[in-house]
């Protein structure tokens, strides 16, 4: 039976990469969300070029806030930070409802290098990770904060949901680039792709697994009080379905021939899964050439005057997304 459900939740379309997608499991009733990002993380780490580690760690962080943030019930944004004493000692990234994502990341270049041999600790090290909900309009900002101990991104969200929200959590994150054959004679090329998958142990709330099949397509994360009232599923419920979700691989979670759908199927038809609307992620930067203007205007002729280069110009580079906007000598009298 959970089979023929699973099969029947599965047959929509749903594409295959740049969403995230929700989901429950029809006999432990555990939520999760699944995400795949293909051309949009590849704009966000390309443009930087940095060493591997230091995308991988970036990557990571946008595909855990991805998943995040499209959890949200309310408009606004949601921001992930990290700030520490290691090699990567600042990484930012910034989630706008519906699913527009920007990040940047800050390093230690000189020590860094090509990224060759460094590990975890090294790359993260002692300092914390925030998490930031802005729902915009006036409304008071929510914030959780918790330890970085240098063993990666999905370790602290781990902690964050153990200790700020009580929750007990399964993640995966996994990064790399993959090579893209060309088409019509053009070159192929390196393109990074991301994953994550995420479930968590949440209450049931009572009715029927129709009810649950007709729930909103954010249903079961953890922004919302009212979905989780402190008690548990049965254990062995979450410890079954938990074991399930830990048989998944990196390559599973980045396979662009593997559809997400098929993936969830795979890890789940022992139990039954039903999957809801998913969310659609695109990288997009809020800079513009206005907004670079109006912020070069707040300054006096003596600081505009150090920024000016050998020919009068003044040009401002996008930490987000790497776009230079130059200006004029006599754009700024």
């Amino acid at each position: 039976m959970a089979d023929d459900v699973a099969t029947a939740e599965l047959a929509v379309t749903i594409p295959a990469d740049d969403i995230v997608l929700p989901f429950r499991t029809v006999r432990s009733g555990v939520v999760g969300r699944l995400v795949r990002l293909g051309p949009a993380i590849d704009a966000v780490l390309a443009p930087h070029d940095m060493p591997d580690p230091i995308s991988q760690a970036l990557g990571e962080a946008v595909a855990l806030t991805a998943m995040l943030g499209s959890a949200l019930k309310i408009d606004g944004r949601l921001t992930l930070q990290t700030k520490s004493d290691g090699l990567l000692d600042f990484l930012v990234v910034s989630f706008e409802v519906p699913g527009r994502v920007r990040a940047y990341a800050r390093y230690d270049k000189a020590r860094v290098g090509n990224g060759q041999g460094l590990v975890a600790s090294e790359l993260l090290g002692s300092g914390h990770l925030a998490i930031t909900i802005d729902p915009g309009e006036d409304m008071e900002r929510y914030q959780g904060i918790v330890e970085l101990t240098g063993e990666g991104i999905a370790d602290a969200a781990l902690t964050y949901f153990s200790q700020s929200e009580q929750i007990p959590t399964f993640l995966r994150l996994a990064v790399a680039r993959h090579y893209t054959a060309g088409e019509n004679g053009q070159p192929g090329r390196w393109q990074w792709r991301a994953g994550g998958l995420m479930i968590q142990n949440l209450a049931r709330e009572g009715g029927t697994d129709d009810d649950a099949a007709v729930a909103d397509d954010n249903e079961g994360i953890f922004f919302d009080d009212a979905e989780y009232d402190g008690e548990d599923i049965e254990n062995d419920d979450w410890e079954r379905t938990r074991i399930l979700a830990a048989t998944v691989e990196d390559h599973e979670l980045l396979d662009p021939t593997l559809p997400p759908d098929r993936l969830l199927y795979r890890l789940f038809h022992e139990e039954g899964v039903r999957v809801f609307p998913a969310a659609e992620i695109e990288a997009h930067c809020r800079c513009s050439r206005e907004g670079v203007a109006a912020f070069l205007t707040s300054f006096g002729a003596s600081e505009l005057a150090d920024m000016r280069e050998p020919d009068g110009s003044i040009g401002v580079t996008c930490e987000f997304c790497t776009t230079t906007y130059r200006f004029a000598p006599d754009e700024f009298a």
